[in-house]
């Protein structure tokens, strides 16, 4: 895994290109963009030199109440990832990395940090299976749905491409959507580390001591 500085403008340019299908496999030089960084091979995080806003988002949770994005994880390390729960291997295995790794934080830690899955696929991610969904995860992730428009555009701003679920020949539905987690700072609510879908429990287990406080990895 490698680390760079890049700026927000490329990778909202790149952000049409950022899209994975999960359960398939990219062909080589498919067009397929993965961020991954380029100067220290020893980190798996992009520390980016002009952060995200966060994103102006209010949806529903799994309980079925309104959340507000801003307003719920301000001052609050917060990490985003986009994605659906019918996913077969990057959306869980993401998930279970961010989750293994968090338990090795400091409770205090732990209970102030908040994970925010957004379903990419919200026609079938309800309140109620992504509450189950998520719980098997860890029953602190927070898990959000509703009107797939506002999520796209939301995870636009982010830099993270979003394509409508689609039902493959085979019966399948497929949802593509970019594979990044962003990481927000406690100190500035800003977006200002990405990690791709090649990250590890040992990064995010590196990392996250750092993220916690809001420091570069």
């Amino acid at each position: 895994m490698r680390t760079t500085r890049v700026t927000v403008a490329a990778l909202l340019a790149a952000a049409v290109l950022t899209l994975t299908a999960c359960g398939t496999e990219p062909a080589k030089n498919s067009g397929v963009t993965q961020i991954s960084g380029g100067q220290d091979a020893k980190k798996a995080a992009t520390v980016l030199d002009r952060p995200f806003n966060k994103p102006e988002l209010v949806l529903t949770d799994t309980t079925g109440k309104p959340w507000n994005l801003r307003e719920q994880t301000k001052g609050k390390p917060t990490l985003i990832y986009f994605g659906y729960t019918n996913c077969p291997d990057v959306c869980p295995l993401t998930m279970s990395n961010v989750a293994v790794a968090k338990k090795s934080l400091p409770k205090e830690d732990q209970d102030n940090l908040r994970v925010v899955f957004v379903t990419t696929d919200p026609e079938r991610d309800t309140p109620e299976s992504l509450g189950a969904w998520l719980k098997a995860q860890d029953p602190s992730f927070i898990g959000l749905t509703g009107d797939f428009a506002t999520i796209q555009a939301a995870a636009r701003t982010l830099g993270i491409g979003i394509d409508p679920a689609e039902k493959e020949a085979d019966g399948s539905v497929v949802s593509m959507h970019g594979a990044q987690v962003i990481a927000f700072s406690p100190k500035t609510d800003e977006g200002y580390v990405l990690y791709g879908e090649g990250t590890t429990v040992d990064d995010y287990t590196k990392d996250l001591p750092k993220l916690a406080k809001g420091e570069n990895p």
